[in-house]
């Protein structure tokens, strides 16, 4: 478990990035390719069907970032940039990284070889962990390449689906404050008020030290990921909410819920609030939060409260309904 201490400095200087950051998310996306895991631990169509087009051919594309992304555990920090504000910036300032940060980054992200690993490093991670300027031109041009091939045909839905997430979070901060949008950053990350508890195979503590927090959404993240800036906020990426198409559209379930509140049940594959839900269905305020109250009380929909705003979600009876699971299984 991973606990972000923040102080009442820290709560004041909470911000939501303005965008997706493109070569972090190009580093985690080959991540995903390499490990085939989906962000959020779950299959989603967008996803899945950006990696079937990129199957098979990663390591033509991505070249020396093969080097560079591990399995699991932490990125090299040049790889997130985040006062970039675009991906040219970000692949400039990473090919400036100072060689005494490069080898601290390539070490905390474990780099085979380095530190005494169990193999060999390539002779291109060597040179760039020395400083090469022939091993920095290789990353740059590698990274550009990896993004106009691999991810710049998506960047448009990964913007879109990160200014819907961007909504979602300014509407948590505004119905219920801090505790609202800390709360609602992930399922199972857990706010305990000064501290934010996130799950981690490790456990350590993280004092922010009034610098605050700097939240970055994520297309590619598969949780949450940090990085320590000791002189600016921590930035904490976290997997942003993604549309799902419904399993089980108002047309199947529409004669047995009737049409409306099959839309309401679909709009909550997503957790939303009961604004979001009204904007997704297309309906007013006042009738999305009847039907979710009747699929609440039938136990198809659980409610949460957050200071004068409300998440819906769905429960396991209703996912099941949605995904058209067998009559057995919903008993």
């Amino acid at each position: 478990m991973i606990r972000l201490h923040l102080d009442a400095a820290d709560l004041r200087r909470i911000t939501l990035a303005p965008a997706p950051n493109a070569l972090f998310e190009a580093a985690l996306s080959v991540r995903g390719l390499r490990t085939g895991t989906t962000a959020q631990g779950r299959a989603r169509p967008a996803v899945d069907q950006w990696r079937r087009w990129v199957n098979g051919s990663l390591d033509e594309r991505a070249g020396v970032l093969l080097d560079l992304v591990p399995p699991d555990g932490y990125l090299p920090d040049f790889l997130l940039q985040p006062s970039a504000g675009d991906f040219a910036t970000a692949v400039d300032l990473a090919g400036r990284t100072p060689s005494e940060l490069l080898v601290k980054d390539l070490r905390i992200a474990d780099l085979p070889g380095l530190d005494g690993g169990p193999v060999a490093p390539s002779r291109w991670s060597r040179e760039l962990a020395a400083g090469s300027a022939a091993a920095r031109h290789t990353l740059m041009d590698d990274l550009r390449r990896y993004f106009t091939s691999s991810i710049a045909p998506l960047w448009p839905q990964v913007r879109t689906d990160a200014t819907a997430d961007r909504v979602l979070r300014a509407e948590m901060m505004l119905r219920g404050g801090v505790d609202a949008l800390l709360t609602t950053l992930s399922l199972t990350w857990l706010w305990d008020p000064p501290t934010l508890h996130l799950p981690s195979r490790s456990s350590y503590d993280i004092p922010l030290c009034g610098r605050g927090l700097l939240l970055m959404p994520s297309w590619f993240a598969t949780g949450p990921m940090i990085m320590y800036r000791p002189e600016e906020s921590t930035v904490l990426a976290y997997p942003m909410h993604l549309p799902d198409a419904p399993a089980g559209p108002p047309e199947v379930l529409g004669p047995l819920l009737g049409r409306t509140r099959a839309a309401v049940l679909a709009g909550v594959r997503d957790p939303a609030t009961t604004t979001a839900l009204a904007q997704r269905v297309g309906v007013s305020l006042a009738t999305a939060s009847q039907h979710a109250t009747v699929l609440r009380n039938a136990g198809l929909v659980r409610t949460t409260r957050i200071g004068i705003a409300v998440l819906h979600s769905l429960t396991p009876l209703g996912r099941a309904l949605l995904d058209g699971e067998p009559p057995a299984l919903l008993g």
